[in-house]
């Protein structure tokens, strides 16, 4: 890990405290309703503070501690986390959003942790297994009470494949880089939502 560098540490242990948001639902503390309208809040917010970041003169520390060096110009990770968990959140029902959800705040860190690659390529296969690994692990116990063993552990693996697809390689389009941040969440539901309606 000492190769990450401080910086790096940090941004994926703050990436990892976003799962205190969906644990508001898992514990029962919120409903799925309220928990939409949190996300959308914090849409709202993070919208806010990055049209000052990339057009006024808000020049806080955190952000140059937490934000990489394509992500200077462009909307930031963390305004595109919470994009993609309240996209998720606002379009799937909660066995299938939440795992989305999960998939990005503690998959994507520890594969972070394990490795990375250069824009545009692929990670090593022994990082992507262990995303995969994960992300099945996450999703699970989710998908198996409202599908079965079977039909839930074929949900539970499109939708790691998923994950693992657009966590595995960040791809540049018109010159902008497609963030996991956004990817991990829709890619995950989108491929679970599939292979429920495919079992069922």
């Amino acid at each position: 890990m000492g190769r990450l560098g401080t910086a790096e540490i940090k941004r994926r242990l703050v990436h990892a405290s976003g799962s205190g948001v969906p644990l508001l639902y898992i514990l029962g503390i919120v409903d799925w309703q309220t928990l939409g309208y949190l996300f959308v809040v914090a849409s709202v917010a993070v919208t806010v503070l990055e049209l000052f970041r990339l057009y006024g003169d808000l020049e806080w520390r955190i952000f140059d501690e937490l934000t990489r060096e394509y992500e200077q110009d462009n909307v930031a990770g963390y305004a595109l986390y919470t994009y993609s968990q309240a996209f998720v959140a606002l379009v799937f029902a909660p066995h299938v959003a939440v795992p989305g959800m999960l998939m990005l705040t503690i998959g994507d860190p520890i594969s972070g942790l394990l490795g990375s690659a250069p824009v545009g390529e692929m990670k090593s296969f022994s990082t992507l297994a262990v995303m995969f690994t994960v992300c099945f692990a996450l999703t699970a116990p989710f998908v198996i009470p409202v599908a079965g063993v079977v039909g839930g552990s074929v949900a539970a693996a499109a939708g790691a494949l998923g994950a693992t697809a657009a966590d595995g390689v960040k791809p540049v389009v018109a010159g902008y880089v497609v963030d996991d941040n956004l990817s991990i969440p829709p890619v995950s539901c989108t491929a679970i939502a599939v292979a429920l309606f495919v079992v069922a």
